[in-house]
């Protein structure tokens, strides 16, 4: 498989059967822009379809994990229905595509995990976490509904009482509470991270990997159940990039202040 036509992602083999996936540049963190956000809903069909791959690694590079979406992204969402129809296919496609590869996916997360680099890291068929890390689903505090994978697996994996604490107040998440939730499959020291997640991936790559992929396939029907649920939430969290409130998280977030949002939703 020919991946050198992926600009944003890093991708290279580790070893025989483990492919790693990287995010973002040394020094810096990954910002989902149009063309990243593009990338990251593609490249799980490629993994896919690699006979070279038994399992594949992502990280991001550098100070953390994600950053979330490029600001520049987000204001174009709230003013142009093309980029809306856009970005909703691509965070479709980003989860379904995670869910129907039948490669083993690990995430090795450190430093902030946020947006689209969050849904990634939880839709991985195992997530192992730096105890440092922060996972925070901003969603809410952006002004629109936590759509872009929430409701297809923070209920499965931390129960809805859980779910629905740290989706509607955007609390941060550390990696050992995590854990400690089941949000995260493992949680570490961020030194040993890296090579915890390949000590996982050896493990798996070395494994009976028709056994492990119908596995996965066959555990993977109790998210496809929530299928309805995750495609609801997305449509409502696009459609809430054409209301004020996102107008006013995104004003919030460039003045580094806190939003003023609206006291009363007019049409709800």
């Amino acid at each position: 498989m020919d991946f050198s036509a992926y600009q944003e992602l890093k991708l290279r083999r580790l070893e025989p059967g483990i492919l790693e996936i990287v995010m973002g540049e040394e020094g810096k963190l990954a910002v989902a822009t149009a063309a990243a956000h593009a990338e990251m809903a593609r490249v799980w069909l490629d993994v896919d379809r690699d006979p070279e791959t038994r399992v594949a690694i992502l990280r991001g590079a550098g100070k953390g994990f994600s950053a979330g979406g490029d600001m520049a992204l987000v204001e174009e969402m709230t003013r142009d229905f093309a980029a809306r129809a856009r970005v909703w296919r691509e965070a479709r496609d980003l989860v379904y595509n995670m869910l129907n590869c039948s490669k083993i996916i690990v995430s090795a997360i450190h430093g902030p995990a946020v947006g689209a680099g969050l849904a990634a890291a939880l839709m991985a068929d195992i997530s192992i976490a730096a105890r440092t890390a922060r996972l925070i689903d901003g969603h809410t505090r952006l002004g629109v509904a936590a759509g872009d994978h929430a409701a297809i697996i923070w209920p499965l994996l931390c129960g809805m009482a859980k779910a629905k604490y740290y989706l509607l107040t955007c609390d941060t998440i550390s990696g050992e509470e995590a854990e400690r939730l089941g949000l995260v499959s493992l949680a570490c020291e961020e030194t040993e991270l890296q090579a915890k997640a390949l000590e996982v991936a050896r493990k798996l790559a070395a494994g009976p990997q028709t056994a492990l992929r119908w596995t996965k396939y066959s555990l993977n029907n109790w998210l496809r159940l929530a299928g309805p649920a995750f495609d609801a939430s997305l449509a409502l969290e696009v459609m809430g990039f054409t209301g004020p409130e996102v107008k006013e998280g995104l004003a919030a977030l460039r003045e580094k202040r806190n939003p003023n949002f609206p006291a009363e939703p007019k049409d709800f």
